[in-house]
């Protein structure tokens, strides 16, 4: 699922916040260059056109991500979201690259920059909303755990600081003269949004390889599968992997081979409610064994041991 049972807005929402931002600030930054000339605020408004794009897949993503299990996902439909965030990552690293060419034309024929205080000033409110929505995601993000939601408020946040390095370097222009810093800084903010870029890729890649959980909810599930150690119960085989919103959990349990099956049922039971009380959102499975069997142990090396 792409909300939390607790109070709060749906990820859809949030997407929907996105896209009217992207078209805003699109228009915003679009008046700023075609009054300026500024190859700056050109790159500027370009992100802006990925950042729109970007927006509408999100929210295709998250609405695709919402769907229940069916006969053909039996885990559900949440790796919709890695589409969203890997192509994020490429519509930035596309940006980058588009900023990069236009600024080499101008480093080598600098134009004249116009009306400077006005592209300033609507640049700077572009700025300003972009800034406010990229905080109302990341929250968001970080209360649905949503990678959309997560890549969406790094995008926009990255068009944050490239705003601020264009505003900084048109600022430069005006008080030096030297037209050449208008595109020395442009190819600067193409390098730092390529590096943001790259490292979202890099994450949407890892996670639809079935990476594990993050290590602060696997240190949290040892220490509560530790807790029951000390009533004689071991564990081992246990795996985690993160699909989008949700999180996946496995692990065998081993208990006294004299116990009834409603003795071994209750345990796990009780031990997979205290992993949702401290980690909720996850999926859990269990395998109950004999701890006096061998074959119980024989699968210990697989994987990581729970200590």
């Amino acid at each position: 699922m792409n909300h939390s049972p607790s109070s709060g807005r749906p990820a859809h929402h949030y997407a929907y916040l996105s896209i009217g931002t992207a078209i805003v600030i699109l228009a915003l930054k679009t008046w700023a260059f075609v009054i300026t000339g500024s190859v700056g605020l050109l790159s500027d408004a370009v992100e802006s056109i990925a950042n729109l794009i970007a927006a509408g897949v999100a929210l295709l993503a998250l609405i695709i991500a919402s769907r229940p299990p069916d006969d053909n996902h039996d885990f559900g439909h949440s790796k919709a979201e890695y589409f969203s965030s890997g192509l994020e990552g490429l519509l930035i690293l596309i940006a980058a690259g588009g900023i990069a060419v236009t600024a080499g034309g101008r480093l080598f024929h600098p134009q004249p920059l116009a009306q400077l205080d006005l592209g300033l000033s609507i640049n700077f409110l572009a700025t300003a909303i972009n800034g406010g929505v990229a905080w109302i995601l990341l929250r968001a993000s970080r209360r649905l755990r949503s990678i959309t939601l997560r890549a969406d408020a790094y995008h926009l946040l990255t068009d944050v600081w490239t705003s601020v390095g264009i505003l900084l370097g048109i600022l430069a222009v005006k008080v030096t003269g030297w037209l050449i810093l208008d595109p020395l800084v442009a190819l600067v903010v193409a390098a730092n949004i390529t590096w943001t870029g790259i490292q979202l890729v890099r994450e949407t890649s890892s996670s639809l390889l079935d990476a594990t959980l993050p290590e602060d909810m696997q240190a949290t599930i040892k220490l509560i599968l530790n807790e029951y150690k000390t009533q004689g119960i071991q564990f081992h085989a246990l795996r985690t992997r993160v699909a989008g919103s949700r999180g996946f959990v496995s692990f065998h349990v081993l208990v006294p081979g004299t116990w009834t099956v409603q003795q071994g049922h209750d345990l796990c039971e009780e031990i997979e409610r205290s992993l949702l009380k401290s980690v909720p959102g996850i999926s859990i499975m269990t395998h109950l064994e004999p701890i006096e069997d061998p074959r119980s142990w024989q699968d210990e090396s697989l994987y990581r041991s729970i200590e």
